[in-house]
């Protein structure tokens, strides 16, 4: 659970990192100067937020493997595999689906867009 919760967390950052700088890049020379200086305000601090999360990811990630050494004293190797197996699936599919929701949006923004210029 935990494991997903912060996998969850750092695609949020840097989905979030991403829109801001990408907003940043799109600001022209003309833009307010308060809009620069709170976009990048915000930058600053969503690098801290995921600077934070990635802190906590390695220990979860120290934990995961404690765990790991304790089933291993119980579990046979086949099923210490398939346990492996699933801690790492669990991730990149998370991960994977994470990306996938996150194109989903793109494209129906994309697709408002080009009915509202239609």
């Amino acid at each position: 659970g935990d494991l997903d919760k912060v996998v969850n967390l750092l695609l949020s950052l840097s989905g979030r990192l991403a829109r801001v700088e990408t907003a940043l890049g799109s600001l022209g020379p003309h833009a307010p100067a308060e809009d620069k200086l709170a976009l990048r305000e915000k930058r600053r601090l969503l690098v801290a937020q995921l600077e934070d999360a990635k802190e906590l990811k390695e220990h979860v990630g120290r934990r995961e493997e404690a765990v790991g050494a304790m089933v291993a004293r119980y579990l046979p190797a086949e099923h210490l595999q398939d346990y492996q197996h699933f801690v790492k699936m669990k991730s990149a599919l998370i991960a994977e689906q994470r990306e996938l929701e996150e194109k989903i949006k793109l494209g129906q923004e994309q697709l408002r867009c080009l009915r509202e210029s239609l």
